[in-house]
């Protein structure tokens, strides 16, 4: 594949640049295996809608059509599971899980890996964090009834944020 530079200029990044150097949603590390793409995510309702409103240029538009937004302010009932499962980004900057290149967190990170870039460090760092979620699908199994969607939804929107489709639990 040709590399393919991206120059971002949202709220968040002026003139950052980035290089794509793989095909969209291929050649991911074979311990990442996430069961939704960034666009499925987006439909289902994750982060209160606020999360990518401000960076669509950056994006397939597609990703946007079925997309659950709100421009205006994080709003808990377009998630999916009608109930806020997010952190600040306060917080998530206090605790040290802000990369400088992706100051919007995990789900940045995602959609431009998802897209095709790769920083090896980071990737390790990110697709580490995505897999200690697992431990919440096992509590969900442990403790739910298969397909009873009330049954943790905080816990359920949660895995939502991180790629896990917890629909279907």
């Amino acid at each position: 594949m040709k590399a393919i530079q991206v120059v971002v200029n949202d709220t968040m990044q002026k003139n950052y640049t980035y290089i794509r150097t793989e095909l969209v949603g291929q050649n991911f590390d074979p311990v990442f295996k996430p069961s939704l793409i960034p666009k499925e995510m987006l439909a289902l309702g994750v982060f209160g809608g606020k999360y990518m409103t401000d960076c669509k240029a950056e994006f397939p538009s597609e990703w946007f059509e079925s997309a659950k937004l709100s421009p205006l302010k994080k709003n808990p009932l377009l998630n999916y599971f009608e109930i806020d499962a997010s952190q600040s980004l306060a917080v998530w900057r206090e605790k040290g899980w802000i990369f400088a290149q992706d100051p919007r967190g995990w789900f940045q990170w995602y959609c431009r890996y998802y897209m095709g870039r790769r920083i090896p460090d980071e990737d390790t760092r990110q697709i580490k964090r995505w897999y200690m979620m697992r431990r919440h699908v096992g509590q969900i199994q442990a403790h739910c009834r298969a397909g009873d969607t009330y049954c943790r939804r905080k816990q359920r929107q949660a895995l939502l944020h991180w790629a896990y489709d917890s629909c279907n639990i």
